[in-house]
């Protein structure tokens, strides 16, 4: 996969996680219910959305973290035993700073 493949594979991952943050920040600041029953269930979701949200913002730290990798020749490089990240698992995994040994 060439650089600008990459590049543009993690953007659009990037501006996916974006839009996915943002309807999350939509949800959980919307009105409840006045009914009790109906309030409760809103405030589990609630909940549940705010613990996607913090993966969606840790995975953004990631995708940003991948486009720096690029940007300074480091990208496809893994940052514990610095051996070259296997092609086929950056195609699966683009953000990942880990080669398959080291992930284990």
């Amino acid at each position: 996969m060439t650089e600008s493949a990459i590049r543009a594979q993690l953007e659009a991952k990037l501006a996916g996680l974006e839009q996915r943050l943002a309807s999350i920040k939509r949800d959980v600041t919307r009105s409840h219910s006045i009914d009790s029953a109906e309030q409760a269930q809103e405030r589990e979701n609630d909940e549940v959305e705010e613990a996607i949200g913090v993966e969606t913002e840790q995975s953004l730290r990631d995708v940003k973290a991948a486009l720096a990798r690029l940007d300074e020749g480091l990208y496809g490089i893994c940052e514990r035993c610095g051996d070259e990240i296997a092609p086929g698992r950056l195609e699966v995994l683009p953000e990942t700073v880990l080669c398959v040994k080291c992930a284990q």
